[in-house]
């Protein structure tokens, strides 16, 4: 064999081989790291200073063909699928965590599910609004009562009626904890139409901003990801159009679980592009501090450092692109059990708890620097907790995890 036949251009580089992606797959992680060192990463300190959100961020996300992106063309989407999008929100994580977190709020909690349950109509109001980003989404889920039995302890409740407007559902309840809540023109939520059932009683409504009875009651300020709006949400004879019913009624559940698959697994792809770039910043660290004399990273603990975060980063890497392959044609109504259930779990967790492990070395490496609020490594820092609480505690992914395992 030649020297040329292992430097064909046509070949997977070694990286290629390595993380499994395709030529096209690199590209689209390269041109999202561009646009979003390029346009989002400057947004980042003012967020994470004022709790800031920048109003525009959304339409120029949009106009950058970065919503819906596995929404087919005709819905107003890119048509490609989720793995896509988890490549994106790994390279938004790298330069804009906050608005990467609103950014998978908005295009898989409420996008990318309104799109697989919704009916045409249904699609036809919301999906090009939400992928032009003319629309910011979020979902409601959460309550002051509700968090790991979320479905369970549900309270808020959606009574039907009929007037001289039609048939509609009268929502009475509070949701906390909504990311994009306060700023969301459209909103996924969940309610109970029969408590007798109790989870099987829920039904899944889209809400709009406008609609009679529906309030922000407070905006929330947070330690990390801080600029991306999170607030409590109050439905008092919440009128909503009986159209607006995603679904069947009472079959909301179906909804919230396959729902949560797809959330825990594109949870993992922004860990990793948080870790990804507290090494960056660690590495450029070492190379140009200097202590008695020499730069860091000639010191062997360091350097031991840094060779663990970049072990830790490779392996999320690794679990969280194959997590992300596995759930990426979860069909309709799929998910909340079996296999994939377990992975996307596994896969957030894995990712959570190595991410923590990165970021708690990198401040390590910045020493003092990293402890002061306003440098980059802190604000990363500050995104650990909430990464090992949403989409479920690492106490509930293990729990899903173990029962999986036990059931055989």
């Amino acid at each position: 064999m030649s020297h040329a036949a292992h430097t064909d251009p046509a070949l997977p580089t070694v990286g290629q081989r390595f993380t499994g992606l395709s030529a096209d797959e690199q590209e689209v992680l390269a041109q999202a790291d561009r646009f979003a060192r390029q346009e989002l990463y400057p947004l980042s300190p003012r967020m994470d200073n004022d709790e800031w959100w920048p109003p525009e961020a959304f339409r120029t996300i949009g106009a950058n063909g970065y919503f819906g992106i596995p929404v087919p063309e005709a819905w107003g989407g890119s048509g490609l699928d989720l793995f896509t999008s988890g490549l994106v929100l790994q390279a938004f994580g790298r330069w804009n965590h906050a608005l990467a977190l609103s950014w998978v709020a908005h295009e898989n909690l409420c996008l990318y599910n309104l799109y697989r349950n919704c009916n045409n109509e249904q699609r036809q109001r919301y999906l090009p609004g939400l992928c032009s980003g003319k629309l910011i989404g979020a979902l409601g889920l959460t309550e002051p009562g509700a968090g790991s039995d979320a479905m369970g302890s549900m309270r808020t409740t959606a009574t039907p009626g009929r007037d001289a407007d039609g048939d509609h559902y009268l929502l009475n309840g509070t949701k906390i904890y909504i990311t994009n809540g306060p700023v969301a023109d459209v909103l996924l939520v969940y309610a109970k139409t029969d408590r007798e059932k109790g989870a099987k009683g829920i039904s899944a409504f889209i809400v709009e901003k406008d609609f009679p009875g529906f309030r922000v009651a407070q905006k929330l300020t947070k330690m990390g990801f801080r600029g991306s709006p999170t607030g409590e949400l109050v439905f008092d004879n919440c009128r909503v159009p009986a159209r607006n019913l995603v679904g069947e009624e009472n079959s909301g559940v179906k909804v919230v679980m396959s729902g949560l698959d797809l959330e825990r697994a594109m949870v993992a792809p922004l860990c990793l592009g948080i870790a990804e770039r507290a090494l960056e910043l660690s590495i450029e660290y070492a190379r140009t501090r200097q202590q008695f004399g020499q730069p860091i990273g000639n010191f062997q603990l360091i350097r031991g450092k840094l060779a663990e975060m970049y072990v830790w980063i490779e392996s999320m890497r690794l679990f969280t692109y194959q997590a992300l392959r596995a759930a990426n044609h979860l069909e309709i109504g799929g998910g909340g059990r079996g296999e994939i259930h377990k992975i996307t779990a596994a896969s957030v967790m894995f990712a959570a708890d190595n991410m923590n492990k990165v970021l708690d070395e990198a401040v390590q490496i910045h020493g003092g620097s990293g402890y002061i609020w306003e440098s980059e490594v802190n604000r990363l820092y500050r995104a650990i907790k909430l990464l090992e609480i949403g989409a479920g505690t690492t106490e509930v992914r293990k729990i899903i995890i173990a029962d999986e395992l036990m059931r055989g």
